[in-house]
């Protein structure tokens, strides 16, 4: 069982830069590959980025945030990040924290397991 709890989104004007953070609970944390996902006002759930289990070597991207957005994670902290830059209006959204029980990446919401509650991030033009 994992338990995740984000941080960090706020309002921010277009141009700047968030970091969310994602605090996971759990010996076996490391393990798990995780994944940020975003979902705006009467969208659908979208992903935007993740990362392999592990040591975190391998990473992925939505095309809409490829270049702007970095994840990470730091496993002695049971946390992991998703740096933010070149915001823009259409990034407004609540961002999602999500956990994967195997290692390899995954960009598909029914291929995680466990979810965090949501962090808003809005973006003004």
């Amino acid at each position: 069982q994992v338990q995740l709890v984000e941080s960090g989104g706020g309002l921010v004007q277009a141009g700047g830069s968030l970091r969310l953070s994602c605090a996971g609970s759990g010996r076996t944390f490391s393990s798990y590959a995780m994944g940020w996902f975003r979902q705006a006002s009467g969208k659908e759930r979208e992903f935007v980025a993740a990362i392999s289990g592990w040591r975190g070597g391998s990473t992925y991207y939505a095309d809409s945030v490829r270049g702007r957005f970095a994840i990470s994670r730091d496993n002695a902290k049971s946390t992991v990040y998703l740096q933010m830059n070149t915001l823009k209006a259409e990034d407004t959204a609540v961002y999602y924290c999500a956990a994967r029980s195997m290692v390899a990446v995954s960009s598909r919401v029914h291929e995680y397991d466990y979810w965090g509650q949501g962090t808003q991030v809005t973006v003004s033009s």
